[in-house]
């Protein structure tokens, strides 16, 4: 079960940070094989992606691509109130992410000097769906959404076959949903390395989204040192809680559990100025995890986890900050002023009924959010993601003249003659 750990002796955070260990693991060996794996996929194509297929899902296809008449079977295979529930989602998620697009807006920087931004979709875009213990379609809507709103005029996504050879209907219908019909049945490093690098059944794509297991994210990790574009850094799948005595306990630990059943390298933590919340809340947890189906994989997970106890709530506060989890909720009488003090975190939830997986799937923000600490420096997925940005600048022959000196000036100091002549010319 969780971890107590009893920080109520410090008044001011540890010189050096409150180094909360998240979980981690030797990459050697796995990043050898991983190599590997991008390497034969590169050399040999579709071919290389058969093999592995064969080999790592179990289903030898003939074919990789997913038809329309299978997409077409998927949606009769959902239940109205499944498919009802991702429209639902969808809804929310577009809504969401359509006020997220702005207009371009030019800037006179000096009389006859013009400037301004103009975002432009990324035109080819890999997403990978994991489809293993928990085939996430949720992530297409969050991905392909946005992707779609950008103005991508390529959108393909892979996701692993079962074994036999056919996609969860519910991530062929949410490609649907999302405007996806560039589907392959293809999972793990291989479908990383051709979205990466093309097959001849595959497109190239120029930046790659989506989660996945240490495989996966060891791929992607590979691929952007060859300067091939990816979401964002990804690590296990984490939560933190920050309480106070308004909290309710057996609503925290659903919410710790709900991040935990993930993945046995998933954490949780939970910050407390008071002792009766960590106890209460570990006794719920005990009831708790006993009812889920992902049980083994939750207590597992709670083996990775901490309960930490602190003198009051600026040091709770200061501690979140550091930690700068996935998703922070704060189950807090005053969480919208303590909101406001965060300052690193993926995703805030706010007050005792905004559970984390209320985001995951239907409010409408995105869940796809750097993990591993590296909420202190990136943002979650968004339509800018999928959009690169370009300047303009628009100069009149007066614009020139009000401005000439100054970079004539600047360049010449930095010896860069040819800058400063491109406006001598000019200028006559």
């Amino acid at each position: 079960m969780l971890e107590k750990i009893d920080l109520r002796s410090l008044s001011i955070p540890p010189v050096g940070g409150w180094n909360i260990m998240r979980p981690t693991f030797d990459n050697t060996i796995l990043q050898q094989k991983v190599k590997g794996i991008l390497e034969d996929v590169r050399r040999h194509g579709d071919a290389a992606i058969a093999k592995y297929t064969t080999q790592f899902d179990g289903v030898t296809l003939t074919d990789i691509v997913v038809s329309s008449d299978e997409i077409n079977e998927a949606e009769s295979l959902l239940t109205d109130e499944l498919k009802q529930a991702i429209q639902t989602a969808a809804h929310n998620i577009r809504a969401f992410h359509q006020k997220q697009i702005t207009k371009p807006e030019v800037v006179e920087t000096m009389p006859g000097v013009q400037c301004w931004r103009k975002s432009v979709g990324i035109e080819k875009v890999g997403l990978y769906i994991p489809g293993g213990t928990a085939p996430l379609f949720s992530t297409i809507l969050m991905l392909g959404i946005p992707a779609q709103l950008a103005g991508c005029k390529e959108v393909v996504l892979c996701s692993p076959p079962n074994k036999e050879g056919k996609l969860h209907p519910a991530i062929l219908y949410a490609a649907s949903v999302a405007g996806i019909t560039n589907v392959y049945k293809v999972g793990g490093v291989q479908a990383i390395a051709a979205l990466a690098y093309g097959t001849e059944t595959i497109a190239k794509t120029y930046k790659i989204f989506g989660p996945g297991n240490q495989y996966v994210t060891c791929a992607k990790q590979l691929i952007q040192q060859e300067g091939i574009a990816i979401d964002m850094p990804a690590g296990p799948s984490e939560v933190c809680v920050l309480a106070d005595e308004t909290a309710k306990p057996h609503f925290i630990a659903a919410d710790l559990l709900s991040q935990a059943e993930h993945g046995v390298d998933s954490q949780v933590v939970l910050v407390t100025c008071e002792d009766g919340v960590i106890e209460a809340v570990i006794e719920e947890l005990s009831k708790q995890v006993e009812l889920l189906p992902r049980k083994d994989i939750a207590l597992k997970a709670l083996e990775n986890s901490k309960a930490i106890v602190v003198k009051n709530i600026a040091l709770a506060i200061n501690l979140v900050n550091e930690y700068a989890a996935e998703h922070l909720i704060i189950s807090c009488q005053y969480a919208a002023e303590i909101g406001e003090k965060i300052i690193n975190a993926g995703s805030i939830f706010l007050g005792n009924y905004s559970p984390e997986s209320v985001g995951d799937y239907a409010s409408g923000t995105n869940h796809t959010l750097p993990t591993n600490g590296f909420a202190r420096a990136y943002s979650g997925v968004s339509v800018d993601s999928f959009v690169k940005k370009i300047t303009f600048q628009h100069l009149t022959k007066k614009g020139l003249i009000n401005i000439g000196d100054t970079v004539i000036e600047m360049a010449t100091a930095e010896g860069l003659d040819a800058h400063a002549n491109a406006v001598r010319v000019r200028l006559g």
